[in-house]
């Protein structure tokens, strides 16, 4: 059934007619594109473009967790569709706090750059002047702390050793100062995401603001000539107008109106202070209600929370964040959502008979402006650190400096001060934005119908496995994209990689969501002859529901099952990887034992899983992609991936016994390590350079 289900497509394939193809030309590639159409239910409103590559082998970075060094992926952007492939560009730090997409910035934006003041660097307040883009060679530039910048050999970072180049020499025309391992990159550490604006949020912003500056309360006296002796007022009062804006539009969203009143002039060192207010008993009564204690706070409450106490009763200076207050259960709730977050806490407290507390947030600026991005307050003065010495963090250091061997567009912003600080680096103006994007092309939609095919891959790996200088090492293929998505069943690019791999005796593997490598059967066996080879089918879940939301055009998992099933009959090792596992989608033991036993009843060589990874823009996708179709696990995510990427330690080893509990552990299968998606972590490789947390 399987054998049919592709030789199906590719005789369906074969009878296509192309429309009318045209030519365009893509940023990094010499000679102009063919960009094609066929008319077919799964290609349509899809574009591919057929380009002539000069490199098909990519280098894996060396500090990945992949069991491989080298990776081929013949195609470029992915018609499966699932909702966790797909990446995003880089958060420049604006003047205001906040960061933002350098796809969003704007000439006349106001940013953080640095200026030298006496005997230090500090960050300062400039504007972008000017943003262009022009095709340059592309290098790699690979912290301590994993993030990867993609930029020219003639573009500089500041560094702990000054200013240098990604590239030079020690002699010749090129003799300069260029980056070196163990140099440390200054900056202020990588930005986390900022919250999401949701009904939790607002509650939590309220109760901090509220409660930390605010006065609320319903009285009951006798007053002469009145017949109504309840009293109810709200009254909140701020010098800064940012806090109060938010205040009274959060309130209004939940059907509470104020009204705004000059509540004391300016006088010596005090500021003018307005103030809103409502003496109505419902509207009180509300109010009372969203700034109640929860029984149990979500992520989204205590980032609110956070934001609305530090505007009510925080500040800040070059040396330390604190929040301040009497009240023991408001320094409680606190220091208990801080630590949730896993900031290291302080308590400051004095001798005053009222309790007066400070709550203070150890590690610095890059703890500081972390808090700042988590929660988000509204009062811009307090998010400065302009004037704040330029440090060097330890986990700046770099790792490796690498050419990706192809030309691609990068991204420049001039700026007053000539840098600025993207992802927590100080950078002088150029970088680019990473994969589908440096192509022109969306990373949303268009990374599913907007697919690169490299038409020459077969040709150009046999000019590379022939040099002397190749040594004839494992190459992974699929690890970024599906080699065997179904526009394969067309162009047959892998018939031609697999003649290689077995004409060159190299040894190999492929990772795949498609049965449709079945039909490169005989050309596996024939390289099983001469070197080894292994195959791994991606099958994240049996359950229908579950399948359709997330890899909505993806072959059927019982498909690939007999896939597998059929290639460790024939000799071909076959393991099954299960991934990405999603809490509440697809990781209830009820769907997670029915394909372990199925998996071992196909004879599965290895069974591993991985826990989903949200890096870059991959995160934003998929959270839109729960409010739409999963709104009930949008808190859940939000708690789990609040500092991060990756899930807390503790939900991935959960994930991780669920495979290892299975029926393959009594055969006696072996996880020599975490078996990791490339497509779902998002691995980078040479020709599809992504930036996991920078550009």
């Amino acid at each position: 059934m399987v054998r049919y289900a592709w030789e199906h497509t590719f005789v369906r394939w074969s009878n296509l007619t192309l429309q009318d193809d045209e030519q365009r030309r893509l940023p990094g590639y010499r000679d102009e594109a063919v960009v094609r159409r066929f008319d077919a239910p799964e290609a349509l409103e899809t574009n591919f473009y057929e380009v002539r590559a000069k490199s098909v082998l990519n280098r894996v970075p060396g500090k990945s967790q992949m069991p491989f060094r080298w990776t081929i992926n013949p195609y470029r952007g992915c018609s499966h569709a699932c909702v966790y492939c797909s990446w995003g560009g880089t958060p420049i730090l604006m003047a205001d706090g906040q960061h933002r997409k350098l796809a969003d910035l704007e000439v006349g934006d106001a940013i953080y750059g640095t200026i030298e003041s006496g005997r230090y660097r500090r960050y300062a307040h400039t504007t972008v002047l000017a943003k262009w883009t022009s095709v340059r060679s592309a290098y790699r530039v690979t912290l301590e702390n994993g993030t990867e910048l993609i930029t020219s050999g003639d573009h500089r970072f500041l560094t702990n050793r000054g200013w240098k180049h990604v590239i030079g020499a020690e002699q010749g025309p090129l003799q300069r100062p260029h980056l070196t391992t163990g140099v440390s990159m200054v900056g202020t550490g990588p930005f986390v995401p900022q919250p999401a604006e949701t009904p939790e949020y607002r509650r939590g912003y309220l109760c901090g603001l509220i409660r930390g500056d605010g006065h609320l309360g319903s009285y009951r006296y006798t007053r002469p000539g009145r017949t109504i002796d309840e009293v109810h007022r709200f009254r909140l009062a701020l010098a800064d107008a940012e806090a109060l804006r938010r205040a009274s539009d959060y309130l209004a969203r939940f059907d509470v109106s104020t009204t705004e009143f000059a509540f004391t002039t300016a006088a010596g060192n005090h500021r003018v202070m307005t103030a809103i207010r409502t003496q109505t008993r419902q509207n009180v009564e509300q109010i009372a209600e969203l700034i109640r204690w929860p029984t149990r706070a979500s992520v989204s409450w205590r980032k609110g929370f956070l934001a609305g106490i530090f505007d009510a009763e925080g500040g800040r200076n070059d040396f330390a964040l604190r929040i301040t207050n009497c009240d023991e259960q408001i320094i409680s709730w606190t220091a208990d959502s801080l630590k949730l977050f896993g900031f290291d806490v302080a308590y400051d407290r004095t001798r005053n008979p009222n309790g007066l507390t400070s709550v203070r947030i150890r590690g610095g600026l890059s703890e500081h402006l972390r808090f700042f991005h988590l929660t988000d307050p509204a009062i811009i003065r307090k998010r400065s650190i302009e004037g704040q010495m330029v440090k060097t963090f330890a986990k700046l250091r770099i790792v490796s400096v690498e050419s990706l061997g192809l030309r691609m567009p990068m991204y420049d912003i001039t700026t007053g001060t000539g840098d600025f600080i993207a992802n927590g680096v100080v950078s002088h103006n150029c970088f680019a934005r990473p994969t589908h994007k440096y192509l022109d092309f969306d990373a949303g939609r268009d990374f599913e119908r907007e697919i690169i095919v490299k038409v020459n891959a077969p040709e150009v790996l046999r000019v590379q496995l022939a040099k002397p200088s190749w040594k004839h090492e494992h190459v992974a293929l699929g690890t970024n994209t599906d080699p065997y998505q179904w526009v394969e069943g067309r162009y047959r690019l892998m018939e031609g990689i697999w003649e290689a791999m077995r004409d060159f005796t190299n040894p190999c593997s492929v990772l795949t969501k498609s049965p449709l490598l079945l039909r490169d059967l005989p050309l596996m066996l024939q390289i099983a002859e001469r070197t080894s080879i292994s195959a791994c089918l991606s099958i994240p879940t049996l359950d229908e529901k579950a399948w359709r939301a997330t890899e909505p055009h993806t072959p059927n998992p019982r498909a690939r099952l007999e896939a597998v099933a059929e290639l460790n009959r024939a000799g071909i090792p076959t393991g099954v990887l299960i991934a990405p596992l999603m809490p509440g989608i697809n990781d209830a033991p009820h769907q997670i034992e029915p394909l372990l036993e199925l998996a071992t009843a196909a004879g599965a060589t290895s069974i591993g899983g991985v826990a989903l990874h949200l890096r870059g823009e991959v995160r934003g996708i998929f959270m839109d992609w729960l409010r739409s179709q999963r709104p009930d696990l949008l808190e859940r995510y939000e708690e789990l991936y609040s500092r991060g990427a990756y899930a807390p330690p503790q939900e991935r080893e959960r994930l991780s016994r669920l495979v290892r509990r299975g029926p393959g552990r009594a055969r006696g299968f072996t996880r020599t390590r975490p078996v990791v998606d490339p497509r779902a972590g998002e691995l980078p490789s040479q020709e599809s350079s992504q930036q996991q947390a920078l550009f």
